[in-house]
């Protein structure tokens, strides 16, 4: 395979692609012969990302693994917690026995993002490139720092699904690097910058100054790369694509797009977002507003409905708990006020919040979001968000209202929801 090649397997509407096609396709992109006394490093997404990577994990330890002189594994964390290696074992399908035996040299390792000795730089994005890459909205220079081992590897293989992303447009390719493996300097400038454009305006689109960003600090790190780029329906995988990080991505983001956008006619007064019990925290539940607030109606209520979560954040709570939830212009209208915490943490706040103004000293968001997870309600009230009792949410009595401007999602958090035709 050349650089711009990109080998792939698509399937109809309710196929499933089998073990023995994954096998098939990483067979014919994985060669022995071309790693023999390689070291490969494999990139895969934490619990917070679904889809079958114990299926594709396995193909291509398969594949290579007996020909490699190392094959491990680096969990793409970003800023989330540490996996347990018991946990990772099940992200990839190693039952105990597996683990003793076949992938008994395989090393589980886990990013960390916040350990300056963990991290090297492999250079810096100069201020007048991102005047370029971001179509002027920023001039600075940003320093590009990723997980020292990528380095220590003659190959970096990643795997991992492709979604709608509120901060990058779709999720995958360079993605699991930066953020996924990289430093905070990046991940904080970026996350802003999506911020700024705002969630509507990116998500759920290809090409945006955010994914440039992306892949230039991707071209930065000189280590080989390849992608294993899944597009996931449920428990289904309806694609796959191996090629370059921003190649196979590229192909990805367009199945993506058809799978995992619903388009509706209308907007809707009030929506209840049931977040499924893989996000643990409103940082990471918080995506059950990111893809739902485009058909959210002026005036509206977003109900986060997950009872499991029990905190803001397992990484960020003190500082969440500081700033709070606000719309863009509450941060920019202050910046002097909130330059200094971390940009990143800045951008998650007001995705969820939403859009809105800040005029004369007031903040006039766009729509109501409300709470109703285990959360207490002072904490919701302290941060600007409302609060339902959890155990008062009957799903039923929001079912089949789509004509009253009630909209019910049941598993909310990976379909992006759009307006046919948007508002002008």
């Amino acid at each position: 395979m050349t650089s711009t090649d990109v080998l792939s397997l698509q399937v109809g509407p309710i196929e499933d692609l089998s073990v023995e096609q994954v096998q098939g396709l990483v067979a014919r992109a994985f060669r022995p012969a071309d790693y023999q006394g390689r070291r490969v490093l494999v990139i895969v997404p934490d619990a917070t990302r679904s889809g079958p990577i114990d299926r594709v994990f396995k193909a291509l330890h398969a594949a290579i693994a007996g020909s490699t002189s190392a094959f491990d594994v680096l969990v793409a964390l970003g800023t989330h917690q540490p996996m347990s290696e018991a946990a990772i074992c099940h992200r990839l399908g190693i039952s105990d026995q597996e683990r003793a035996e076949k992938y008994s040299q395989v090393a589980l390792m886990n990013h960390a993002w916040d350990n300056p000795d963990e991290l090297v730089q492999v250079g810096t994005l100069r201020s007048d490139e991102v005047h370029a890459l971001t179509d002027g909205l920023f001039a600075m220079d940003v320093a590009v720092e990723i997980n020292k081992r990528v380095l220590a590897y003659d190959e970096t293989v990643i795997i991992g699904p492709v979604f709608p992303h509120e901060v990058v447009g779709f999720s995958g390719g360079n993605k699991y690097l930066f953020p996924g493996v990289g430093g905070a300097k990046i991940l904080n400038f970026f996350h802003w910058l999506g911020a700024v454009v705002t969630n509507p305006k990116i998500i759920g689109v290809a090409h945006t100054p955010v994914r440039q960003v992306v892949d230039r600090a991707g071209a930065m790190v000189k280590t080989s790369k390849r992608c294993l780029a899944l597009v996931v329906e449920g428990p289904r995988l309806a694609g796959l694509f191996v090629g370059s990080p921003e190649n196979a991505w590229r192909e990805a983001a367009q199945l993506s797009a058809q799978l995992h956008i619903t388009y509706k006619d209308r907007s809707f007064s009030k929506i209840l977002s049931c977040v499924p019990t893989m996000y643990d925290d409103l940082w990471t539940g918080g995506k059950g507003m990111y893809k739902l607030e485009p058909v959210l109606a002026d005036g509206g209520e977003l109900i986060i409905f997950g009872p499991h979560i029990h905190e803001v954040s397992a990484t960020h709570n003190e500082t969440m708990l500081k700033i709070g939830y606000h719309c863009r212009d509450y941060f920019l209208k202050q910046w002097d006020q909130f330059k200094d915490f971390p940009w990143g943490v800045l951008a998650h706040s007001t995705h969820v919040r939403g859009g809105g103004r800040f005029e004369n000293g007031t903040e006039h968001c766009r729509v109501k979001v409300t709470l109703a997870t285990s959360i207490p309600p002072d904490v919701c009230a302290s941060i600007n968000m409302g609060y339902m009792d959890p155990a008062t949410v009957n799903v039923k009595d929001y079912r089949g209202r789509e004509e009253e401007g009630v909209l019910l999602v049941p598993k909310a958090g990976e379909v992006l929801f759009k307006l046919r035709s948007p508002p002008p």
